[in-house]
């Protein structure tokens, strides 16, 4: 009979165990949207057809064709039209589960409005557990919006998230097993044709 006597201990039974891309917002964005087609494509055509809806301003007795609200809308900022900006917030709720809004301007309408990166900011609760202010962190640097009732700074929209009280779940989430198998796939592919298909 022959056999290496460190066979049981290198080669363990029940083979090996797979091993999953961080489940951190960045970790899923990698993979699930920069790493993945699919996952491009898929939050590319809905947040595409989602900005392309039209906008309609209305109370409850009149629409309007003409108002502040529209024109900011029209031009949130210097550097984005309504369609960029409104892709960028429905990415960033699809991507992360939440997607934040600055409202800049003293006093009155917001005279811009800036799509905040939800991997950046951090809700921090009060003593009671709601939010009484974010956090926008890049590197080591931090700025604080604090949260007025009278006129709010920082807009928070997030998807449901059934055990968070704070912070959306995001697609990429639930998806994230099956967009690890898709991207393992495409590698082990990959590799057997630079290998001339020979496994």
């Amino acid at each position: 009979r022959k056999a290496s006597a460190t066979g049981p201990v290198s080669a363990p039974p029940g083979g090996a165990r797979p091993v999953w891309a961080p489940r951190d917002a960045a970790g899923l964005v990698r993979s699930g949207f920069v790493g993945n087609p699919v996952g491009f494509r898929s939050v590319k055509l809905v947040a595409e057809a989602a900005a392309a809806l039209p906008m309609v301003c209305q109370d409850s007795t009149r629409r309007y064709e003409t108002h502040p609200v529209l024109d900011l809308l029209r031009r949130p900022n210097g550097s984005q039209g309504r369609a960029e900006f409104l892709e960028a917030l429905f990415g960033q709720i699809l991507l992360t589960g939440d997607g934040y809004v600055e409202a800049v301007g003293a006093g009155g309408l917001p005279v811009e409005l800036h799509v905040l990166r939800s991997d950046r900011m951090s809700v921090v609760p009060g003593a009671d557990g709601w939010p009484v202010a974010y956090d926008y962190t890049v590197g080591t640097r931090r700025h604080r919006f604090g949260i007025d009732a009278e006129r709010p700074v920082i807009c928070h929209m997030r998807s449901f998230h059934p055990q968070d009280d704070h912070y959306g779940l995001t697609p990429l989430s639930a998806a994230a097993s099956a967009v690890d198998v898709h991207n393992a796939a495409s590698r082990w592919s990959k590799a057997l044709l630079d290998n001339a298909a020979r496994p």
